[in-house]
């Protein structure tokens, strides 16, 4: 890319997520074990919190004055770049969710069937929701009024509450962070207009750039060795890593391995041997993908809590799901928690919704690998060994018939029709796939009709 200077690379070269041909296959077996593990999981919840979620903004992007177009939108900010920084980063000070209980998000989360957790322990914004000792920019910070609260060490706490509902954890931890004085470092040759990246080229101040990548480690090994098992390392800001802002990761993850050997790592968009699966985010591959992956997929419409949000249907939701699970993906189905510490009430009405479902219809979920014709017109298929699943989903407003077609062509020796109870369904094989007779007819359409065939 001659002409181009670093800045403009890392703004062009950070994209959605990671080709699939940019995967790199573990060689450690335990690994590829863990792996295994992590397809079968296939829903998540992941959850966007912090002292931004007072204002119902965006996480951390209206920092960024490259990026304010669109992340300061809905609010009057001050002409004053530097006093707009200001503001924000003082939204520590007012920081206190004291209604917060980390075994009701557990319980709900549980009940939702959900089967782990991904929490920003830290987002691009510095803020650490976790007793870090590395800088007091922290939920337990002076500063911040919750840090007198039993349950200030948020990290702590909310990771015991859902390992105890047999959820598995992974933290999500951002490379970048514009608080830290080795990374937003003042007096700087980009002065008062800041981007994504540090203020500063790291090769012309090699000595602060390492600071700042000794800070990065010795938070990423806080989190390894004080708060339990952790199952997946999962870090963004897919920017820093590139080019002139190497941190060493393979160092510090080969330290957290040593504590937690079984730890999957997701260095988001950046390919090679750290990426150990890959996250499109808000979007859904167009066609299966062969290696690990999992789609980060907002329940409303934003990342971090929105006031008045609008969540999408248990119908879209569980629509969406069916989509990742049959081009072989897991859901990250991300919920913004309220500033005062309880989860939204609509969130909480999809997540029991969700949960009902997944109740009735999970063995055609968990556990699962894709199979042919994967996802083709309203159909999404899965398997366990030779038993094929297959969902057949509608819109809020079909007209349910008497006869369905799957466009399923293997073989079959008879299928049933998952619900409270399993109903053997008669059928006619034909050049297209499978012809069914419902045994019985809704007056409304139902989310799906999950059919097993063997």
């Amino acid at each position: 890319m001659a002409g181009q200077n670093e800045e403009q690379i890392i703004e062009q070269g950070v994209h959605n997520y990671s080709a699939e041909k940019e995967w790199v296959k573990p060689e450690d077996p335990l690994l590829l074990e863990r792996l295994e593990w992590f397809k079968d999981q296939k829903l998540g919840i992941m959850m966007h919190w912090g002292p931004y979620s007072q204002l119902g903004i965006v996480e951390s992007w209206a920092l960024s004055d490259k990026d304010g177009d669109w992340s300061r939108e809905g609010i009057d900010w001050e002409r004053d770049s530097e006093e707009l920084k200001r503001q924000y980063f003082d939204l520590n000070k007012t920081f206190n969710p004291i209604r917060f209980q980390p075994e009701v998000w557990a319980d709900l989360a549980y009940e939702g069937g959900f089967k782990y957790l991904i929490f920003t322990t830290k987002h691009h914004d510095g803020f650490s929701m976790w007793d870090t000792h590395m800088t007091d920019y922290r939920i337990t910070g002076q500063d911040t009024p919750f840090h007198k609260h039993k349950y200030a060490d948020i990290c702590k706490h909310l990771f015991d509450a859902f390992r105890a509902r047999g959820l598995s954890i992974a933290t999500y931890f951002s490379k970048a962070d514009w608080h830290s004085e080795y990374y937003w470092a003042q007096g700087m040759e980009r002065g008062r207009s800041m981007w994504r990246g540090p203020s500063y080229d790291p090769e012309e101040y090699p000595w602060l750039w390492e600071s700042f990548v000794q800070f990065t480690h010795e938070q990423i090994m806080e989190l390894m060795s004080r708060y339990g098992r952790i199952d997946v390392l999962w870090l963004d800001a897919g920017w820093v890593g590139h080019k002139r802002q190497d941190i060493c990761l393979g160092e510090v993850i080969q330290k957290a391995r040593k504590l937690q050997p079984w730890l999957i790592t997701a260095d988001r968009t950046m390919g090679g041997p750290y990426e150990n699966y890959i996250t499109p985010e808000q979007t859904i591959p167009e066609h299966p993908l062969s290696v690990p992956w999992e789609s980060c997929i907002t329940m409303g419409t934003s990342f971090s809590f929105k006031y008045e949000d609008d969540y999408k249907t248990a119908r879209e939701i569980i629509h969406t799901l069916v989509e990742v699970i049959a081009k072989g993906g897991n859901l990250a189905l991300n919920v913004g928690p309220q500033p005062d510490g309880r989860l939204p009430s609509g969130a909480i009405s999809r997540m029991k919704e969700l949960g009902a479902w997944l109740n009735i219809y999970g063995e055609a979920v968990y556990g699962t690998r894709i199979c042919a014709p994967y996802f083709k017109e309203n159909c999404g298929f899965t398997c366990k060994g030779e038993t094929v699943y297959c969902f057949y989903l509608y819109q809020k407003e079909d007209v349910v018939k008497e006869y369905i077609l799957l466009p399923f062509t293997g073989e079959v020796e008879h299928i049933l029709m998952l619900g409270k109870e399993e109903i053997e369904v008669s059928y006619q094989q034909i050049n297209e796939g499978v012809r069914i007779r419902l045994p019985h007819i809704e007056e409304q359409a139902p989310i799906a009709h999950v059919f097993k065939i063997e």
